[in-house]
């Protein structure tokens, strides 16, 4: 980020306050040593279980807590009243850069990057919250920072640290169900209103928030209640809509036990919405309230893979093999692998694999275990790392490429939504659009660029506010 607003390091040096180290102050302390020292950042909402996790380790300290909202960040202040409490991330950094090891960023997507990266560029550990990042090239640039700096980096998809991906990956491995040549992948988002017209309208902002600071990068506009708390998800300045929400908890299943990397191709189709009688609507601003994404990727043998994405309430074929009453996954969504020789399907976060026809799993003798399980969870296994050094389940060298190919998808519903007027039409005529974005998009992911349609390459990147540049 650029610092202009950031007061200057050699200030905040002296400014800085002590932490008195914890084996001076009796036998009953963690010796520092095996203590991790936090500055916590969104700490309401998610971000307060994910506080409460690394809490519950018993082997993190908070130095400092930071949320735009202070309602929202209410339950975390009060549970660490020691804790030094700030709006802006930004005096957090400047206050306590020297007296933290790590950093946790559960805010909204569009500020992961613009405020994880600081503290990163300064060696700190991180734990971003998914996705990590709000494009594409922010995913890139956080992997490199993370390789630079040798930090310890964990995503906050849990279900990396689970046993049921690797249940799937020996499964898959073994050869179980053959070779997999296409995966479904679902989700029962958005559970949140999703679709709207730009707002305009302004409602009173709560005493409480901080709105300029929540904005962040994103263009000033006026504070409306349907932004917040939640339902930012749905528009494209801030969130980054069901794909972005769940993909990487569920298209992490095949990508992890595939070995993907880049897809080489995606196209999308969305719902339309209508605004009045015969009158389509164009609000490009807003992320579609359902969607199918069709992704091609190849894998470690350079075979295709077939990934194909869907949300809103749009279902997958249903494999053949199910009986009546059952799901292919669970109630939130889940992942469907057809393979040479059966069918095997995990429900969301990777949990419960199992193999279709149900009958299998009857005389199923499972491969023998050999990878390693997570005794701990998500958040421990990022602590343990920090502190005890090893491995954690999804480090930004494999969570920035997961979310980048998640956000391909993302590009390529942004592309069918994308419209041009007729020459001779207006928006309230029959059929005024052309669509130049329904195609099937060509990516060329170790350059990052769209290949076949020039204009889709603003979306790689981000816009940012001035004094919030990466």
């Amino acid at each position: 980020m650029k610092r202009r607003a950031f007061i200057q390091k050699s200030a905040a040096a002296s400014a800085a306050f002590t932490i008195v180290p914890s084996f001076v102050l009796g036998k009953s302390h963690v010796p520092p040593s095996d203590t991790l020292y936090i500055g916590g950042i969104g700490v309401g909402g998610r971000g307060e279980s994910v506080v409460r996790e690394l809490y519950e380790t018993g082997r993190v300290k908070f130095v400092a807590l930071c949320d735009v909202d202070d309602l929202r960040a209410k339950n975390s202040y009060e549970a660490h009243p020691d804790a030094k409490r700030y709006r802006d991330f930004r005096k957090l950094y400047d206050n306590h850069i020297s007296d933290m090891d790590a950093v946790m960023v559960a805010t909204p997507d569009h500020t992961h990057a613009t405020i994880a990266l600081p503290f990163m560029r300064e060696k700190k550990h991180a734990y971003v919250e998914k996705p990590l990042t709000h494009n594409i090239y922010e995913a890139r640039l956080m992997a490199e920072v993370a390789a630079q700096t040798g930090i310890v980096t964990q995503m906050g998809n849990q279900g990396s640290s689970g046993d049921g991906i690797r249940t799937a990956q020996e499964w898959i491995e073994a050869g179980v169900i053959g070779k997999v040549h296409r995966v479904d992948c679902w989700t029962n988002r958005p559970v949140w209103p999703q679709g709207f017209k730009h707002i305009t309208t302004a409602d009173p902002i709560p005493q409480t928030l901080d709105w300029d600071l929540w904005l962040g990068p994103a263009a000033m506009r006026p504070y409306n209640k349907n932004y917040l708390p939640f339902k930012w998800r749905g528009f494209w300045d801030f969130g980054t809509g069901s794909m972005g929400d769940m993909g990487c908890h569920i298209m992490e299943t095949p990508f992890k036990i595939l070995g993907l990397r880049f897809p080489y191709e995606a196209e999308a189709s969305c719902t339309t919405i209508w605004s009045n009688d015969f009158v389509e609507a164009n609000y490009p601003e807003a992320c579609p309230p359902s969607s199918i994404v069709r992704l091609k990727f190849k894998n470690e043998q350079q075979d295709d893979i077939s990934l194909n994405w869907y949300d809103g309430g749009i279902m997958p074929d249903l494999p053949p093999e199910l009986k009546d009453g059952e799901l292919p996954g669970d109630v939130s969504g889940g992942s469907i692998f057809h393979g040479s020789d059966g069918i095997m399907v995990t429900d969301t976060y990777s949990r419960n694999p199992r193999l279709l026809p149900s009958e299998r799993m009857l005389d199923f003798v499972a491969p023998e275990q050999r990878l390693t399980r997570v005794t701990s969870t998500h958040a421990g296994n990022f602590v343990n790392a920090c502190l005890d050094g090893g491995a954690t389940s999804s480090p930004f060298s494999y969570g920035g490429p997961l979310t980048e190919a998640v956000l391909m998808g993302n590009l390529a519903i942004k592309g069918f939504q994308y419209k041009v007027l007729k020459e001779g039409k207006g928006p309230n005529d029959w059929s005024p659009y052309n669509y130049p974005g329904r195609k099937t998009i060509l990516w060329d992911g170790e350059d990052m660029r769209v290949t076949n349609w020039e204009y889709a390459n603003q979306w790689v990147r981000g816009t940012y506010r001035e004094g919030w540049a990466l």
